[in-house]
């Protein structure tokens, strides 16, 4: 079952060969939105110029970045005939925070750790490149943490007085060693308990491209190829890497675009207002 959280379109081809073919498109068409679509298994779907898997049950799933620009082009081809569609993408204003207290060796890193940043960059992209064929992605999800949301996506920030680049994940405040679970089933591609930016830091594939990521951990839980459950304890929350205070930096990659992940489950459950960012973190992965 498709997920209804946000916008929904629900189209059905009509006038063309492809009349009997539905496309349901599922979720936030905005910038940095998660849509996730059903189709006719035996399609081929294009998301501008990438074509994206469709699984056995005619699931996919596509992302917007932090800038996408209007328009979004989707095109579904079945035998010979093509159908090409276009939508609006709706612009956010992000806002710009101010972050001092990071040890300044994250902010401005060393010459002698720069070795060390550029292998930990590339167990990253090893860890998020494979493309599974699970379908995850298409089921309800949850909060990993729930508590005061102290940093938002796409915010743009300044760390120490020097500008960094965007935010591109929400950050949860909670203290050091509060439970984090996995927001749906998935297998872990990664689990570092030491990143230089990230400090603790999970990979979860959750198929078709997307992958969570959770930084900033004190304690990693699982290990590579263990599978979870949705609602599993993975990790604990920390203040490793760069981090002024323990929170969990909750971010979400869909085939390599870097989506806010809250588009997916929605408000806070619990009522607590969103902090200028006292206590926040930003990771290079």
């Amino acid at each position: 079952m498709i997920l209804r959280w946000g916008f929904v379109l629900a189209l059905l081809f009509s006038g063309c060969a492809l009349a009997d073919v539905p496309l349901e498109l599922d979720g936030a068409i905005v910038q940095g939105g998660i849509v996730v679509g059903r189709t006719d298994p035996a399609a081929t779907v294009r998301f501008g110029e990438a074509e994206l898997p469709v699984s056995e049950d005619g699931y996919f799933v596509f992302g917007l970045t932090r800038n996408f620009q209007s328009p979004l082009q989707l095109s579904l081809a079945l035998g010979d005939e093509t159908l090409d569609r276009t939508f609006e993408v709706a612009s956010r204003e992000y806002n710009i925070q101010y972050v001092d207290g990071v040890p300044q060796e994250t902010v401005t890193p060393p010459p002698e750790v720069l070795e060390r940043i550029q292998r930990e960059g590339a167990i990253k992209r090893e860890a998020r490149a494979p493309v599974s064929a699970r379908t995850d992605f298409a089921k309800e999800f949850i909060w990993p943490l729930t508590g005061r949301i102290s940093g938002t996506y796409g915010s743009q920030r300044v760390y120490n007085g020097s500008p960094g680049n965007p935010h591109l994940g929400v950050d949860v405040a909670q203290p050091a060693g509060t439970p984090i679970v996995a927001p749906a089933a998935g297998t872990v591609t990664l689990a570092e308990p030491d990143m230089y930016f990230e400090g603790g830091l999970i990979f979860l594939d959750h198929g078709h491209g997307m992958i969570d990521v959770f930084m900033h951990l004190s304690e990693v839980l699982v290990e590579v190829g263990q599978t979870v459950e949705q609602g599993e304890v993975i990790g604990l929350v920390g203040a490793g890497g760069r981090a002024t205070g323990p929170h969990l930096d909750w971010r979400m990659y869909v085939m390599g675009a870097r989506v806010d992940p809250s588009n997916l489950v929605g408000p806070m459950p619990e009522d607590e207002p969103e902090t200028d960012g006292t206590e926040t973190g930003v990771g290079d992965q």
